[in-house]
């Protein structure tokens, strides 16, 4: 009942906001749903929503190199309403997303005061003086490239496991960003964050010490057509090589989680009921595109002062901070009719283990009106270095995007 109640109140606010406004245009598929623009027009709201159907199918291979039986899943895997516009001035800007399916809402603790995740972005963006921009609020910090890459403009179907064993992901707080040109083409883009360092919709308040990001980006050859740097696939088909490289440092003083912002937390019997240590993260990453032909590259690395958690008399908790380091890339090729061929390579290792675990993934996708409408497919052989064991997963998806 509560989530219908939910739905409820969003309907209603819509159906008011095309009230109030002064124009409400119906756009071109894929251009939102609704684009509202206030009596004054002092403000203006674009109403989007997404979702996204997934199928998969995955067997595990055990030491013996036998494949176990099939596992079939249909999932909502994402669904999405998003509202962006400006307010008072369009130097003043603001994004407003939320999650509607099981996958983008789970995770309630107490910790998040066990309500449903709703909430992925709410932020303003002031452009307060020339190049330079404030962001304040929950929504992506400046980590990896797939990582802030939409989830609605990926090249497969799902981001790889560089991502989700290394991405810092979102968090509430400050963003200083600026962008400047060393030449006619050639630009450079400089980011710093400051944010509370747990990942987003906690209510308890900071724990340990907050989470500071630094990142820089270097484009040689000139912007991607239609930010295409932060797109999978080349869409656009680029007339000339253009390159983007970038690079990441994270430190989350005094973290209490095992994977930074991220992860689980580290309990233990101190006061603060929490372990604390520094954690530092570190991604290097690239993309390419020319002529249809696309390539991403990326590497992590985790690093902690004292990795393992402790008691206050120093017995091990059983809990610690997950170094290690992966890397990925993946290369495709966009044919002329929006069909396209990808492959993917990942490798994640973990210190302390005396092995690696590789994934290889082949993809397909057909794009209907680009990202916004698309069947995408995959298969992903896995296998752990030295080891028999492993497993092949097949996905089908369906994106659908207003």
């Amino acid at each position: 009942m509560k989530n219908l109640r939910s739905y409820l109140s969003v309907f209603i606010i819509l159906v008011g906001l095309s009230a109030v406004a002064q124009e409400t245009n119906s756009p071109k598929f894929g251009k939102g749903l609704f684009n509202l623009v206030g009596k004054d027009s002092t403000w203006t709201m674009k109403i989007g929503a997404r979702m996204q159907f997934l199928t998969t199918n995955a067997w595990d291979l055990d030491a013996n190199g036998d494949f176990g039986k099939a596992q079939n899943t249909f999932l909502v895997r994402r669904a999405r309403l998003k509202f962006s516009g400006f307010a008072y001035s369009p130097k003043l800007t603001y994004k407003l997303e939320l999650g509607l399916s099981n996958k983008d809402i789970g995770g309630a603790s107490k910790y998040t005061n066990n309500a449903p995740r709703y909430i992925l972005d709410a932020v303003v963006k002031w452009n307060f003086y020339k190049n330079f921009s404030l962001w304040a609020g929950q929504t992506k910090l400046p980590g990896n490239r797939e990582r802030v890459i939409s989830s609605g403009n990926l090249q497969f179907v799902d981001r790889s496991k560089l991502n989700s064993n290394f991405n810092l992901d979102r968090d509430l707080g400050l963003q200083l960003r600026h962008h400047f040109n060393l030449s006619d083409k050639f630009l450079v883009r400089d980011m710093f964050s400051i944010s509370q360092g747990e990942g987003r919709n906690i209510t308890t308040g900071n724990l340990g010490g907050h989470q500071y990001t630094a990142r820089v980006e270097v484009l040689p050859f000139g912007e991607f057509k239609g930010k295409g740097d932060y797109s999978g696939s080349d869409l656009k088909r680029e007339d000339s090589p253009k390159l983007a490289i970038g690079a990441t440092y994270n430190l989350n003083d005094k973290a209490v989680k095992n994977k930074g912002s991220q992860g689980s937390y580290m309990e233990n019997d101190s006061a603060e009921g929490f372990y604390e240590t520094n954690v530092n993260t570190v991604f290097v990453d690239a993309m390419f595109k020319y002529k249809g032909i696309s390539f991403m590259g990326e590497y992590a690395n985790r690093d902690a002062n004292k990795a393992t958690a402790t008691d206050v008399d120093g017995t091990p908790t059983g809990d610690a901070v997950k170094k290690g380091n992966s890397i990925n890339a993946q290369v495709g090729y966009l044919f002329k009719s929006n069909w396209e061929v990808a492959g993917r390579y990942t490798t994640v290792k973990f210190n302390g283990a005396d092995y690696a675990t590789n994934y290889y993934t082949l993809g397909a996708s057909k794009y209907l009106v680009g990202h916004k409408l698309k069947v995408q497919s995959d298969i992903t052989y896995n296998d752990v270095t030295g080891s028999k064991s492993g497993g092949l997963e097949y996905r089908l998806q369906f994106d659908i995007h207003f």
